[in-house]
């Protein structure tokens, strides 16, 4: 399958057109940001850009995740994840349970503040069909088809399948169809490279983003993979930001069997992390039906706050976003770490 060009994106929340973009603390550098056209699409020949970051190695758990606001609408919109130090999901928190920090100051206004536990779910499904993880193919189709009955409700969540060794294959387009979705994973078949960065960097942007979106939906990438990338055309950090311009959370599960955490999994952790997801590490085969039925309860244990920055200024800078629990010792948030402001033309 063959993967359009670069061109530019936008995705509206709120009233807000947001990018994603990868922040390292270079205020130069994420401007420009701002204005370079994306990377050019899986699949096109041309060299990556000069000064671009390779998809070698990993950046860290604390890299932040951002979006840009490319409006005038100052509303800030962040869906996070609450855990109590076991790592278990708090879902009965009050906004006054919260502290939202928003570049260093508290928001003018909170607009809102709700537990988010039955928005439509945007989901797609992300199998790597490579040679390296033939040991626990069959299962994981089963645990995903299983995931699929069991999350995707008719007339209400869309789901899609996607396989992937050195291309991307769609072998289920967006359905409610459960049974449809099954035999979309069946017909995948385990053979060939990795391009995993690829296979992300399109579910997002031909998939995701093109989706229809007349009201708030929650959209998620279950990634299944071991993370050793050898074929892609776009590196790790232009996939995480493809996924980020889609506002997708991405849940990776490993299909890693040597017992020890390896290079793919700290790609995996780097890719969840990034986007506000989790990664799952099932190293035994019955974890990995445990992973999906994680992820399946996440998706309805959201809480999202709606607030309105103080001192906000057009300027292109990027602002900071932190929200922590009161009780910090006890619980743990999850969210996005930031965005950048609009630039006034």
């Amino acid at each position: 399958m063959k993967l359009i060009s670069g061109m530019a994106l936008f995705l509206a929340v709120s009233g807000l057109s947001v990018t994603a973009q990868t922040a390292q603390g270079n205020t130069g550098e994420a401007q420009a940001a701002q204005t370079a056209p994306l990377a050019a699409a899986p699949g096109n020949s041309a060299p990556a850009e000069a000064g671009k970051k390779t998809s070698d190695g990993d950046t860290g758990s604390d890299s932040q995740a951002v979006t840009t606001l490319r409006t005038g609408t100052n509303e800030v919109n962040v869906v996070f994840v609450v855990t109590d130090k076991h790592g278990r999901r708090v879902t009965d928190l009050k906004q006054n349970d919260f502290r939202v920090v928003d570049d260093n100051k508290p928001p003018q206004q909170i607009r809102s503040f709700h537990a988010e536990t039955n928005l439509p779910l945007q989901v797609g499904l992300l199998i790597d069909a490579s040679n390296s993880v033939r040991d626990r193919f069959k299962f994981e189709q089963e645990s995903a088809i299983e995931f699929l009955n069991q999350t995707i409700r008719p007339r209400y969540d869309l789901a899609f399948v996607v396989g992937f060794d050195v291309t991307p294959e769609v072998t289920q387009d967006f359905t409610d169809d459960t049974g449809a979705l099954a035999h979309g994973v069946h017909e995948l078949r385990a053979g060939g490279g990795t391009a995993l960065y690829d296979a992300l960097y399109f579910a997002c942007r031909d998939k995701l983003l093109k989706a229809p979106k007349n009201t708030t939906v929650r959209r998620a990438i279950i990634l299944l993979s071991d993370g050793d990338d050898n074929q892609s055309h776009v590196t790790r950090e232009e996939a995480i930001e493809m996924a980020q311009r889609a506002e997708a959370i991405v849940y990776t599960i490993s299909t890693n069997v040597s017992g020890t955490k390896g290079a793919g999994d700290k790609v995996l952790e780097r890719i969840a992390d990034a986007t506000g997801g989790h990664a799952f590490f099932p190293f035994q085969i019955r974890d990995v039906a445990n992973a999906f039925a994680e992820i399946q309860s996440e998706l309805r244990s959201q809480y999202a706050i709606s607030y309105k920055p103080a001192d906000f200024k057009a300027d292109g800078h990027y602002r900071t976003i932190e929200i922590v629990a009161n009780d910090r010792k006890n619980f743990k948030v999850r969210a996005r770490r930031g965005y950048y402001a609009p630039t006034t033309q």
